[in-house]
């Protein structure tokens, strides 16, 4: 059996796994795991990963969970070209660095606008609009961040690209805006509609009533994740 990556295309870590592999020719067997339907907390998924968390890569025996050490796993052992881990050591302290940043600045504050026009109403649960207007500051200041620390003057950072849902991210942002057409560029377009089609329809798929019915288990863990929204 080959590499296994049990992921979910709604999950942006899992789109980051997914691209890098794509692109880099990396030959995986997919099995998604329907983070909407909880078969992340399965019986038979949290005995492969008992965190119950996607990305999850399966090599033979060896388990690794968490998309950043997945990605690092993956460039190391296909020994991917330089640009996506550098081999000198400040230039790959950089790419620990955007990713410590990426998981506690991106990940939680770019979600939130999915829990807000989708997951929480698809369980009956309003994001209350202070917690809303909270989110947009907070997303506005990642921006700067992002555009002032870790991209300046420099046409790629080391790191994935932010997506918010109904989020017009970098208007007024030049610089970042040309970023993500660079990067865009770089991947193809194919592949980024590839991974993002399904992020880029779930709008749709609310006005038509098609998205599943969270399951009991993956429903008590979204009224926990609408919880900790700050």
């Amino acid at each position: 059996m080959g590499l296994e990556l049990f992921l979910d295309l709604l999950s942006q870590p899992s789109r980051a796994v997914y691209i890098f592999a794509k692109k880099n020719g990396i030959p995986l067997e997919l099995r998604t795991v329907d983070l909407i339907k909880g078969q992340h907390k399965s019986k038979e998924f949290l005995q492969i990963n008992s965190l119950g968390k996607l990305p999850t890569l399966k090599d033979g025996d060896f388990i690794l969970t968490e998309s950043s050490a997945i990605l690092i796993y993956l460039s190391c052992k296909y020994q991917t070209p330089d640009h996506w881990y550098p081999s000198d050591l400040q230039a790959r302290a950089r790419v620990h660095e955007y990713l410590g940043w990426h998981a506690d600045c991106i990940r939680g504050t770019f979600g939130v606008p999915l829990w807000v026009q989708v997951l929480g109403p698809l369980i009956g649960v309003q994001v209350p609009e202070e917690k809303v207007e909270r989110n947009r500051t907070a997303i506005d200041q990642a921006l700067q961040w992002l555009e002032d620390k870790f991209l300046g003057d420099r046409p790629f950072l080391a790191g994935q690209q932010p997506v918010a849902l109904g989020y017009e991210l970098f208007e007024g942002r030049p610089r970042l805006a040309a970023w993500r057409g660079q990067v865009e560029a770089f991947l193809g377009a194919e592949l980024c509609q590839e991974a993002h089609s399904i992020i880029l329809s779930i709008l749709e798929q609310v006005a038509k009533k098609t998205l599943p019915t969270p399951s009991p288990e993956a429903y008590l863990a979204m009224l926990l994740r609408i919880a900790r929204i700050p």
